[in-house]
């Protein structure tokens, strides 16, 4: 073996290094579950009597207080690391694995075009912006150019300029259109990036450990996962604010030309709407809008009125709505009725959301416009300081300290507003409307309101942070809970470590004391993959476990190979020595070509894939490629330490000496039945895919929640009543492992924006019969609600197409791989029909077995990864077969194509039937024991491997016989007259 003294060294070296990294790993697991035990002991006393789950809460509190107090202890023997660093360098654990939440938030940039242009208001570039968001929905393309395009057609050329050009602007009068664009296109990058940066500032604030933020540029889009969050409404404020502090001067009722406009407006909407829709309203409708006379706010907006003597309060705002009313008062002051005559230069806002006795309700404020324009007379950018402090009267505020121009024009804005309110608001959301008392130099101020300590040190945070030119917005969102999550790591768990026995006890089966030096490699390639992960921070989830099962099974794959082909060396009759140099030289070839076909794959699923299956697909491209490394140069290198010593490993057993010896199966000639059985699977299967598939929410868009009940639950007891509950529309329900797990997805108000807790109550609602008697909406949504996603269609469209070029950019790149590494385009041609052949084939047992199966088959994420898993593993085997007829093609000069074919498909049976069962047994293992995340999955898989091995044998080599005819195949006219090709030398 060449290199040896390289190979020790990078051995040794992957050794220490892995070792070390998981070290972090291992102090602080041990360090937390001290503490914990710890804290378990402490609370002891206060824990009694209480349930479960409140018990946990109160230790998890404990724990997390002890940790946070001693995060500066050294915890590490003699490196004296404390535990805060230690956790920053352990493996991380993905969200399906120890809970939290995780989301996709895509960066819009409508905003900042209107922000860009010298006319927000203008009505063409509004039309283009609406046109060029639909499109979006159904497009891939760049946001800016699709503006761009429909700006031009509305408008005709080079008028772009016209719209973005100024004295300090980018964008200057004589630009074309296409330079606009490109200006654009940059300042959109830059505040994709600003974007980035500045949620990077608030998660680091937010006090998360280990969060994991990620940008894709390209598709301006932001990744945020934040493990141990239970609160995802806070969540959601917290990263959703645009952080647009405006500071106003508040228009109150009282004012005799606003009551006046205001009057006026609200009289002639309601004579309007009379007119316009009284032969379409129903009689309540109708006795609610018919008041022309008095005006139509009064219904549905309460004006401060003293009930004595009907005159008005002094207040900073000019009525109260309740929650439920907000979508008919939006229609009525944003009817152009209305807004005409109220004035151009107030600006109509709502409060926060109020807690009454009635309900909840908001307050609406009237704001003075600068100039008719939609900034405010002092923005956020003059504050310079923002801390969470306690008003005059012991309550949570937010402290601020200007800058030297804000605090200037703070001064003029008070003293204009002496005796008046000033109101100050956040991301069109007024939070407090202090009256003013006097002029306020010195730039200090406060907003005060109902906040809790955690929402008032949030929005400091977010106002530090700075404001959001380009806010994002959450288009895919997945909670999952810490039961969910513990299940899920225990089931991959289990399923590695049997997975790794069954294997492990499997080499040495079949391969006696050589099976000893695949399992040595394999358990380097377990401790290699795992350290790299650690080393380079990448987060372990269910998929990414799922992936290192796998590959358990692709890992001896390598070593199944390099031993069949010495044992057919030694069976030919050569010494120990040369048939190990031989079995290692000849197998390089078949090993690197089904290596880098999987490696294809599993780049390609890498860029088009989102959030947990990326973890798959990290997991597996490192795994192949120490698989490499340690099932071809640390194999050998062990092997070498034995027979440089005289002593060889047996790779023989009584049972693998008498499998497939002397196969002599006539597959060439029986490959017309073969065809015509695929020909009858395809044909059901494709009439199946009439029946249609069971979309998972990531592709069908929608809501998806995980529901824990006290007992069983069938779907048919729930229906009915969420139907109900969903206002007529039926949602998807599914039983998740036993029947006291459902999983319920609906599309009810999916569109609509901020409705998360409405949608969450009308579930319970809908689910109350099965629900114990006296259980609330908050412990239902902290307990039974055990993990829940959220898909927009915008984002679920996205993904859609991407699955779609995903397969497609793997059958070409597989296609033109092969072309080259053959020389042949019918051996291109016979790997796309097995690859088409092995797709369809798990696409029809989906479809077919959708309802009949008792878990759930969804065409998802980890379906796609999946079938790219299958495309990849699927050529492992034809490859081999490939390779072999290749090699034949030049040994067996004036044999036929059917004898060399057949030759090569009989000696090359005992390895393809390994490979399959070594991956099919660990596939098996994880569907078993994995749990239900990567259940679907799992069965995929089975379904390819079952179906690849069949079609290596039976489809993909002998369709070579059929498109070759008379004509030889590539490889096999090149060495008639050339050097028999030699491998090279390991």
């Amino acid at each position: 073996m060449k290199f040896k003294g390289l190979v020790w060294f990078f051995t040794i070296a992957l050794i220490l290094i892995s070792l070390w990294e998981l070290s972090y790993t291992w102090v602080v697991r041990n360090y937390e579950n001290n503490v914990k035990a710890q804290a378990t002991k402490l609370v002891k006393n206060q824990t009694a009597g209480l349930s479960v789950d409140d018990k946990d809460a109160v230790i998890k509190a404990k724990t997390l207080h002890i940790l946070d107090s001693t995060k500066d202890k050294e915890i590490f023997p003699i490196f004296g690391t404390s535990y805060q660093k230690c956790k920053e360098y352990e493996l991380n654990l993905g969200l399906d694995l120890q809970g939290g939440m995780g989301v996709t938030m895509d960066v819009s940039l409508e905003g900042l075009l209107k922000s860009l242009s010298n006319n927000p208001k203008d009505a063409t570039l509004l039309k283009a912006l609406q046109t060029a968001k639909a499109e979006k929905l159904t497009s891939e393309g760049n946001f800016i150019d699709l503006f761009s395009k429909n700006y031009i057609a509305q408008n005709g050329a080079n008028k772009l300029a016209l719209l973005f050009s100024g004295a300090n602007k980018e964008v200057k009068i004589g630009d074309n259109d296409a330079q606009v664009t490109s200006k654009i296109k940059e300042i959109g990058k830059g505040a994709i990036n600003q974007t980035y940066k500045i949620l990077q500032k608030r998660i680091d604030k937010f006090g998360v450990a280990q969060p994991n933020l990620n940008l894709d540029a390209n598709k301006g889009v932001i990744n945020v996962e934040l493990a141990g969050v239970t609160n995802a409404e806070r969540v959601r404020k917290f990263l959703q604010s645009s952080a647009n502090l405006q500071f106003w001067s508040v228009v109150m009722l009282k004012d005799q030309n606003f009551q006046k406009s205001f009057a006026d407006a609200d009289k002639a909407l309601a004579k309007f709407l009379k007119a316009d829709t009284a032969t379409n309203l129903t009689a309540a409708e109708k006795a609610k809008r018919d008041s022309s006379a008095t005006g139509i706010m009064s219904t549905v907006l309460q004006f401060p009125l003293d009930p004595k003597t009907g005159q008005l309060y002094e207040t900073p705002y000019i009525g109260m709505v309740a929650s439920k009313d907000t979508s008919l008062l939006n229609s009525y002051i944003n009817n152009p009725i209305f807004s005409s005559l109220l004035g151009s230069n107030v600006k109509l806002m709502y409060g926060v959301q109020q807690k009454g006795k009635a309900g909840s309700y908001f307050e609406l404020y009237a704001l003075e416009k600068v100039n008719g324009g939609e900034k405010a007379p002092l923005e956020g950018d003059g504050v310079a300081e923002a801390s969470q402090g306690y008003d005059d009267k012991g309550k949570p505020s937010i402290k601020m300290q200007m800058t030297a121009a804000g605090s200037k024009t703070w001064a003029n804005l008070t003293e204009k507003n002496n005796q008046r309110f000033v109101a100050i608001s956040l991301d069109d959301a007024v939070y407090s409307a202090p009256r003013v008392n006097g002029k306020i130099e010195g730039g200090n101020t406060e907003i005060s309101g109902t906040f809790t300590v955690e929402e008032a040190q949030d929005l400091s945070n977010v106002l530090k942070s700075g404001k959001l030119d380009a806010p994002a917005k959450i288009v895919h969102e997945q909670i999952v809970g810490a039961t969910i999550g513990q299940d899920g790591l225990i089931g991959g768990r289990n399923a590695f470590l049997i997975a790794f026995a069954v294997i492990f006890i499997l080499m040495l089966v079949y391969y006696n004391t050589a099976g000893w030096v695949a399992n040595i490699a394999l358990i380097f390639n377990l401790l290699f993959t795992i350290g790299v992960l650690a080393m380079f921070g990448f987060t372990l989830t269910a998929a990414g476990i799922a992936g290192l099962v796998l590959t358990i099974g692709l890992a001896v794959d390598t070593n199944v190979i390099i031993f069949e082909r010495i044992k057919e060396e030694l069976t030919n009759g050569k010494a120990y020595p040369n048939a190990i140099s031989e079995g290692y030289r000849r197998s390089l070839a078949p090993v690197l070509d089904a290596h880098i076909t999987s490696l294809l794959t599993a780049f390609i699923l890498l860029y088009f894939g989102l959030g947990p299956v990326l973890g798959f697909a990290t997991t597996q491209i490192i795994g192949i490629l120490l698989s490499l490394f340690c099932g071809i140069l640390v194999s050998r290198l062990i092997t070498d330490l034995r027979t440089d010593k005289n002593h060889h490993f047996n790779y023989f057993t009584g049972l693998s000496r008498k499998i497939f010896k002397h196969a002599n199966f006539d597959f060439i000639g029986k490959r017309k039945i073969a065809y015509v059985i695929s020909a009858i699977v395809l044909s059901l299967g494709i009439a199946s895919f009439f029946h249609g598939f069971n979309e998972g929410v990531e592709f069908k868009g929608g809501r998806s929640y995980t529901v824990a009940f006290d007992k069983n639950v069938a779907n048919v007891d729930v229906q009915d009543d969420l139907a109900k509950s969903f206002n007529g529309e039926f949602p998807v329900i599914k039983t998740v492992g036993d029947r006291k797990h459902l999983n319920i997805t609906t599309s009810y108000l999916i569109e609509k924006e901020n409705v998360d807790i409405e949608v969450r109550t009308k579930l319970y609602e809908g689910l109350k019969k099965v629900l114990p008697t006296n259980l609330s909406y908050e412990d239902f949504s902290r307990v039974n609600i055990q993990s829940s996603a959220t898909v927009l269609p915008s984002i679920s469209d996205d993904l859609k197409r991407g699955a779609i070029k995903a397969t497609i950019f793997a059958m070409l790149a597989i296609f033109i791989y092969i072309f080259i590494r053959f020389r042949d385009w019918r051996y291109s041609a016979g790997t796309i029909v097995t690859l088409i052949h092995d797709v369809l084939v798990t696409l029809a047992v989906f479809s077919f077995l959708k309802d009949i199966v008792p878990f759930p088959l969804e065409i998802d994420q980890h379906f796609i990864a999946a079938v790219l898993t299958v495309i990849g593993f699927s050529m492992n085997d034809t490859v081999i077969v490939f390779d072999r007829i290749r090699e034949y093609s030049r040994d067996m000069k004036g044999a036929d194509k059917p004898t060399i074919i057949n030759k090569a498909i009989n000696d090359t049976l005992s390895r393809t039937i390994m490979t399959s069962l070594t991956v099919f047994l660990t596939l098996l293992i994880l569907f078993i024991f994995g749990g239900e995340v990567t259940k679907g999955f799992a069965f995929a898989m089975m379904i390819g491997v079952i179906t690849g091995t069949y079609s290596s044998i039976f489809v993909g080599a002998p369709i070579l016989v059929d498109f070759a005819k008379d004509k030889p195949l590539g490889a096999a006219k090149e060495t008639s007259t050339k050097k028999k090709e030699k491998a090279p030398e390991l």
